[in-house]
């Protein structure tokens, strides 16, 4: 069973995230709370595409499109770090293209090794034990992992071939690449044999170098019309082109000098949109060879005769071939290899050349962030973008105050206060911080996390250390508690002899008062 050939492939990668970091207070025998022990969450896996010249088709990524590498490990405590989570190694076919959906290209792998992180995994959280400081000195909180890249992107095969063979359907592109390697593809005599490209290697002399049978191309091929648009692009990085023409043609209305016609107005409409550095031509300016095939059929014979010498007329080498017969196919792979070698030298020498580095250096006044003001119907609405603002709001945990505050402090310190001042915000107005999946919330520059309301933000009273009292220290004090309790009750003591001084008093006075009324009766 043939393995499916697939050349274009659109994969939805989803890299691991980050894993949270871990609060946690230590506890021992006899030291209840030692100081934050709490570790940090491990890296989120990357997704990386890796070139293997043992892998020849796009079709594992055609059946299974979504990839997703490993989630990293929460942290825990006793400062025990979360697990990184496991790279994921995608093998993709040599002379893989990688685009955006807009068509923008992003890598190109063309050697075997060669590595492309497609999508980064996220960092994972610190814990509090990463938080700490002198001034921070038991944070009750950590910081969350951050999620994976998420990223759609196009994959395109372009087969790195030296020399690519073109022309009409059952021109006998499959039966010369057979002739001339050990290829063995499908052949028939019926049009669009050829479905998929073929590679074969040659061996001219001490040159070795592989032929591409690309599948016929129609009128309007690089309009998308028959298969010509599908694999025009396997055609990109070949060194030469070499035309083969059916001169024993059973269409009406078909000639040589037309097919060649038609083929040429067809490459030349074709874009290459791969720029490598290599200085690759329009398919139009490549080195080509004319093969004219069939010509030990008598009718193909009286043909060439004809065609031949106008075709040596327009500036090309011909070479009369037949793939069944293998006449003439040792003069034309002889001369693949003269296109191939001067390819190769002409590349040997762009390598060689010094490339000019390019280096720009972060600008003086770059504060890593901007502030736009936009307007919206709920009134004024400020967007901070940057990447440390946008990663710091995604560590957070806005259900713990104290987190909150941390985050308030990194934004001010950074200057973001000072910007959505300057910017024209007011206490109230509304805030997004990153793209249109931003955290949104009210601005109150005044407010606090919730830790300050109970003394410095991350400092714990329970944390703090107590000199022991000596024994004399304890023996003043026990002495001055009794005096303190001596002076008490002696306060007492005279509070209550007043009070019952005061009371005799008035009984003496009530008394003498009750005598005198009685005398005077």
């Amino acid at each position: 069973m043939a393995t499916e050939f697939v050349d274009r492939v659109t994969v939805h990668l989803a890299a691991g995230a980050g894993g949270n970091g871990c609060a946690s207070i230590r506890r021992e025998k006899f030291k209840p709370l030692g100081g934050p022990d709490g570790a940090d969450g491990g890296n989120g896996g990357n997704i990386i595409f890796r070139v293997d010249r043992q892998t020849t088709t796009l079709l594992p990524l055609h059946h299974r499109p979504h990839v997703r590498a490993d989630d990293g490990g929460i942290g825990k405590g006793d400062l025990r770090h979360g697990a990184d989570g496991r790279d994921l190694i995608v093998d993709v076919p040599e002379g893989t293209v990688v685009k955006s959906t807009n068509g923008d290209v992003i890598a190109d792998l063309v050697e075997d090794g060669t590595e492309f992180t497609a999508a980064a995994g996220g960092r994972g959280g610190l814990g509090n034990a990463a938080l700490a400081s002198t001034k921070r000195k038991a944070p009750g909180f950590a910081l969350l992992g951050e999620p994976g890249q998420t990223v759609s992107l196009v994959l395109e095969l372009k087969t790195i071939a030296d020399i690519a063979l073109v022309g009409y359907p059952s021109a006998g592109k499959s039966s010369l690449i057979a002739a001339l390697s050990a290829a063995k593809p499908k052949i028939a005599d019926y049009p669009f044999t050829t479905l998929v490209p073929n590679l074969g290697v040659v061996q001219a002399g001490d040159t070795r170098y592989t032929v591409a049978d690309v599948p016929g191309l129609i009128p309007g091929a690089s309009e998308g019309k028959g298969l010509g648009l599908e694999f025009l692009r396997h055609v990109e990085r070949c060194a030469g082109l070499v035309h083969v023409i059916d001169m024993a043609t059973w269409e009406p209305g078909r000639d040589p000098v037309s097919d060649l016609t038609i083929i040429e107005s067809e490459l030349a409409a074709y874009a290459v949109d791969l720029d490598d550095g290599s200085g690759l031509l329009p398919l139009s300016e490549r080195p080509k060879l004319v093969a004219l095939n069939k010509v030990d059929i008598p009718d193909g014979r009286d043909l060439t005769d004809i065609v031949r010498p106008d075709l040596e007329a327009a500036g090309y080498r011909v070479f009369e071939i037949s793939a069944v017969s293998h006449a003439g196919l040792r003069e034309l792979s002889f001369a693949m290899a003269e296109l191939v070698l001067a390819e190769r030298e002409r590349r040997a020498e762009v390598e060689a050349t010094p490339q000019r580095i390019v280096i720009r250096p972060k600008a003086v006044d770059d504060r890593g962030f901007e502030v736009h003001s936009e307007g919206s119907s709920d009134g004024p609405l400020f967007r901070v973008l940057g990447d440390k603002p946008r990663r710091w709001v995604q560590q957070t945990d806005f259900g713990n105050d104290e987190a909150v505050g941390y985050l308030a402090d990194r934004l001010e310190h950074l200057g973001v206060e000072e910007a959505l001042f300057k910017a024209g915000a007011k206490p109230g107005d509304t805030i997004v911080v990153g793209g249109d999946d931003g955290v949104v919330f009210d601005w109150d520059p005044t407010a606090v996390g919730g830790a300050e309301l109970l003394g410095s933000r991350g400092s714990d009273a329970r944390l703090e250390e107590e000199s022991r009292a000596t024994r004399k220290e304890r023996k003043a004090a026990y002495h001055e508690k009794m005096d303190a309790k001596a002076a008490t009750r002696a306060e007492f003591e005279q509070e209550r002899l007043a009070e019952r001084a005061n009371r005799e008093s008035s009984y003496r006075s009530s008394a003498t008062e009750s005598a005198e009324g009685a005398g005077e009766e």
